[in-house]
């Protein structure tokens, strides 16, 4: 992977505002910049983040704000509040949504698949969660099929399974970018 590959791809990166899990973040973000991605950050304003232990980021547009088509790809982070955050968010459901039908890379790590299954986008797929029982239940409603493996590659949809993850499951958003 060398730079040249990415110059011209772009990279939605959505974390919690609060309690984003910091690798999650903060790992396939240094891979994506290092490989020449652009990487805009969006949480639910551009207030400062502050992830589970202890980093900060400040978000560069609000996810209310953000427009699809300006990405190659999205990345959603995890963490205990993407519960809160972002489960719920209908603006990232949309935003989701739209991505999968202009066949943009759809990733998500820890808690966060979860977002991608009430989207509608992980039904009769393979993909990976933090595993809990409500992370389980979630996938299984929405009709995901759950393998207990750090990273899971479904076509253009990417998922991990926890903060060690993080690097592998950077590295297949990459892989997968290069090939979209």
């Amino acid at each position: 992977m060398t730079e040249t590959e990415y110059k011209d791809k772009k990279i939605l990166l959505i974390i919690a505002q609060e309690q984003f899990r910091d690798e999650e973040c903060f790992v396939p973000k240094q891979l994506f910049e290092a490989a020449g991605v652009k990487v805009t950050v969006a949480a639910e304003s551009t207030k400062t983040a502050k992830g589970m232990l202890g980093g900060t980021i400040k978000p560069d547009v609000a996810i209310s704000d953000a427009r699809i088509e300006d990405y190659d790809a999205i990345v959603i982070s995890g963490g205990s509040d993407s519960r809160e955050y972002l489960w719920n968010n209908k603006t990232l459901q949309a935003l989701i949504k739209e991505a999968d039908a202009l066949k943009k890379v759809i990733s998500a790590i820890c808690i966060s698949p979860v977002v991608l299954a009430r989207a509608g986008i992980l039904k009769g797929k393979e993909s990976t969660v933090f595993k809990s029982p409500d992370t389980l239940r979630e996938l299984k409603e929405h009709g995901a099929v759950y393998l207990n493996q750090d990273v899971v590659v479904s076509g253009r949809v990417i998922t991990g399974r926890d903060p060690a993850s993080a690097d592998m499951f950077g590295k297949a958003v990459l892989e997968t970018l290069k090939k979209a």
